[in-house]
């Protein structure tokens, strides 16, 4: 009866034990520890599902898309059309269609030669340029030759805003800038107090000058903030370019259609110490606050599919049968659809999106102040779902049958949904939903799965005794059958990793046979945990001594790296075991760790009576042997040139060019000191200043590396700089042949 009541104590605590670790993995996702991309995909495919389910599929007739269709083509000829066309349609659209804001999806940022003004330079060119007749002639017909300036006359005293597009990179050659840029929304100065991450540009393709003197305003209609999954969802208002602010295309319509009003920038707190991206809430226009990230960017209010604005040929303009009534008083785009001219974006509402159309939607969500805003807080809302959730699948869950339990993560999603489409339809909160949903489901799966296969006892039995020498989850593998393996001998790229006890035969002089015995369980099963979870696979304990490799049983690509780290992890280990022993007055602890990588033979090796999966080969040996030089060079770990090279992104010191025993060829030996990207200032210093110790030391001039070796050795303690010192005294008193290799032979293992 208690062992009835023991084993179901004991599947409770699994069942909770798996709440707890999924409820982990989705919290540290959260809160940006760690990053899963399935389950931002989820919420994309979420996000996406409430725009299509909520957006009203009507018709806003305020703004109007002239369109640069296969009809206008047809009868206007190709684009670029000529600038006197051009302006034709500017003084169509204001003259006799009335339209309130001209705004221009294309770009002008080239002058156009036509060819009458070809024709009229090469006659200037010939003796009839000398006569006062031709001269006087000519000065008029340039003038009414020159298209680019009645094109930009048309822009005088209208609301016209032309678009520019920023660079965020550039080319080898590519020029920075082309073109003019309008005035910009902020000046350097204005802002100088904001640590906001606004989008920066590298360089801009603007208009002509003479085209953006005469325009009202101008901004961008470029796209930098496009998701990883290629989908346009949300747009910067602004982008930083040499310390000035400058308005996207939308913004800059927008308030001319609001009367130019003040704008700036509205935080959570007014401690103007505290004007960062992460304080950063909205955008003021006027007396309307826009929503915006933590990069100044507002989420897209798409009304609807593409079509949600009504279109007019360009030709129809021209030869006046557009309707009067769709243009009169409304804000006019210049863009294109036809083939070969699109500008298409993946968006939420349709994979082939017209990117004018895409600017509309702007526009018209910044008029009526309908987009949606993504709280600084939502992290830790979504969190505190999680954490009550947790305990919901945790405590209560585990009490229910199977149909109670799958009914029970229904209803919990189903109240999620509910709940988030309400904020989403009411509040206008964008509130993230994939890890609730995916939590809810994955641990429901879970725990009803359990409930009705529970691993038999010989499994248990095998993962119990198995574990032992293989990570986990190649157990699992083994188990489920899923991964294919042979025993048979065979040539593999792996790595090789050899760890030792320093100084064990005096710990074990100081202690009786069973202390030695449970410091030594106490030591190799941390040790054994570390290699695991790095999927080291043990080969073998040797006294006080551990061998472990990696990329058997199963391949991995990155065996090096994980060897390193699962190096380094080791050492850190040993350090927090070495308090510990102390404290229970064990004599300290200190481990010497090899890593070698490169082929090697790996199967069932033995004898009739007793077999071993193990590696053999010359790459073991130098790992045996590197680990031995661990106690000569004063450091816990070290790794041979063909590890560094592939784990590239770990930070090392290169030690020494040595010939160890029982090898002929010399070996580059180095130290590993963690990850590139998070090595301080003072470790990549003297990580420096040794590779030049080292250089002149192979270049045999002793001083120059001696004075070097002082000042690190004045610094930091290391027995690695004496080593160098006393070989320095020993080559000037027996200097090394002229053609020295600067390899030192290691006589001993």
């Amino acid at each position: 009866m208690a062992r009835d009541v023991k084993q179901v104590w004991i599947r409770r605590l699994i069942r909770i034990g798996i709440s707890a670790t999924l409820l982990l993995v989705f919290a540290l996702h959260v809160q940006g520890v760690r990053q899963y991309e399935l389950i931002d995909r989820i919420e994309s495919y979420l996000y996406d599902a409430r725009v299509r389910l909520t957006m009203p599929n009507t018709v806003d007739d305020r703004i109007v898309i002239v369109d640069i269709d296969e009809a206008s083509l047809s009868v206007l000829g190709q684009w670029p059309w000529s600038r006197q066309t051009l302006a034709r349609i500017v003084d169509s659209l204001f003259d006799e269609y009335f339209v309130h804001i001209l705004a221009f999806d294309v770009l002008y940022a080239e002058a156009e030669e036509t060819s009458g003004e070809r024709v009229l330079n090469e006659l200037a060119a010939t003796p009839l340029g000398d006569l006062p007749e031709f001269q006087a002639e000519y000065q008029r017909l340039q003038t009414a030759l020159d298209t680019d300036t009645q094109f930009a006359e048309s822009f005088i005293a209208r609301d016209v805003v032309p678009g520019f597009v920023f660079k965020d990179f550039l080319a080898a050659d590519e020029p920075e800038a082309t073109g003019a840029l309008p005035p910009p929304l902020f000046s350097e100065d204005a802002i100088a107090g904001l640590t906001v991450p606004f989008v920066s540009a590298r360089g801009y393709v603007g208009n002509l000058g003479l085209l953006q003197e005469n325009a009202e305003t101008g901004g961008f209609f470029d796209s930098p903030l496009i998701d990883d999954d290629g989908v346009f969802r949300r747009a910067p208002l602004v982008q930083r370019y040499r310390g000035d602010l400058y308005p996207a295309l939308s913004l800059a319509v927008a308030r001319l259609a609001m009367g130019s009003p003040s704008v700036g920038f509205v935080f959570a707190t007014p401690d103007p110490d505290k004007r960062s991206g992460l304080d950063l809430e909205a955008f003021r226009l006027g007396d309307q606050e826009i929503a915006v990230d933590g990069h100044a960017a507002a989420l897209i209010p798409f009304r609807g599919r593409q079509g949600s604005f009504n279109y007019i040929s360009a030709r129809s303009v021209l030869d006046g049968t557009a309707p009067l009534e769709t243009l009169e008083g409304k804000i006019a785009l210049f863009g294109a659809t036809a083939a070969g001219l699109l500008d298409l974006r993946s968006t939420p509402v349709g994979e082939r999106y017209f990117g004018v159309e895409a600017h509309a939607n702007l526009i018209a969500g910044l008029l009526d102040g309908t987009i949606k805003q993504q709280p600084s807080y939502s992290a830790g809302l979504e969190l505190v779902v999680l954490m009550v959730l947790g305990l919901l699948t945790g405590l209560v869950l585990p009490r229910l049958g199977a149909l109670a339990g799958f009914l029970m993560v229904l209803g919990i999603v189903g109240v999620a949904l509910a709940g988030n489409l309400w904020m989403w339809s009411y509040l206008g909160l964008v509130v993230p939903l994939a890890s609730t949903l995916t939590y809810t489901l994955g641990v429901g799966l879970l725990q009803i799965n359990y409930g009705y296969f529970v691993e038999s006892r010989s499994k248990r039995h095998l993962s119990k005794v198995f574990g032992q020498y293989v990570p986990l989850e190649i157990v699992e593998e083994l188990e489920g059958g899923s991964a294919e393996l042979s025993l048979e001998g065979e040539a593999r790229d792996m790595s090789v990793l050899f760890t030792d006890v320093r100084g064990f035969t005096t710990i074990s002089e100081a202690l009786d046979a069973k202390e030695l015995t449970h410091l030594m369980n106490e030591f190799l099963t941390p040790v054994t945990r570390v290699i695991h979870e790095h999927r080291g696979t043990i080969d073998k304990y040797m006294g006080d001594a551990v061998m472990a490799f990696w990329g058997a049983p199963l391949e991995d690509d990155e065996h090096a790296r994980h060897a390193v780290l699962a190096g380094l992890a080791l050492v850190e280990k040993t350090g927090e075991l070495s308090e510990q022993f102390e404290a229970r007055g064990w004599p300290p602890i200190a481990v010497g760790v090899g890593v070698a990588s490169g082929e090697m033979n790996v199967g069932n090796m033995g004898s009739e009576f007793r077999m071993a999966y193990t590696v053999m080969g010359d790459t073991v040996n130098l790992g045996s042997r590197i680990e031995g030089l661990t106690k000569q060079y004063g450091v816990r770990l070290i790794v041979s040139d063909e590890t560094r090279r592939r784990a590239p992104d770990l930070a090392y010191r290169e030690l020494d060019l040595v010939r160890v025993k029982g090898k002929s060829e010399p070996v580059a030996i180095y130290e590993p000191l963690g990850s590139e990207a998070e090595l301080g200032e003072s470790d990549r210093e003297a990580i420096e200043r040794f590779g030049r110790v080292l250089v002149h030391y192979r270049a045999q001039d002793w001083n120059a590396a001696e004075k070097l070796l002082r000042k690190l050795a004045a610094q930091e303690d290391k027995l690695l700089y004496n080593i160098y010192l006393d070989r320095i005294n020993l080559f000037r008193k027996d200097p090394p042949p002229p053609k020295w290799d600067g390899v030192f032979e290691h006589l001993t293992k």
